[in-house]
C-alpha cells in the first residue's frame, strides 16, 4: 500500500484524509482505513494514558 493510499488524520482540518495531502506537521499516521483515522486523537489519548500509568509504576 503506498503513502497515497493510507489514511492520516489532519490535526488542522480536523478530520480523516487519504494520503499526504496536508503539511506532516500537521498528520497524524498513517492509519489503515478512515475509521481508524477518524479515531486517531482517541488512540493517541489511550497511548499516552498507558505511558503515563507505566512511568508511575
Amino acid at each position: 500500500m503506498s503513502d497515497d493510499d493510507q489514511w492520516y488524520y489532519c490535526i488542522k482540518h480536523h478530520k480523516a484524509e487519504r494520503g499526504k495531502e496536508c503539511w506532516y506537521g500537521d498528520r497524524m499516521g498513517p492509519y489503515p482505513d478512515q475509521a481508524t483515522a477518524e479515531r486517531a486523537l482517541a488512540i493517541a489519548a489511550e497511548r499516552n494514558a498507558a505511558a503515563d500509568a507505566a512511568d508511575e509504576d
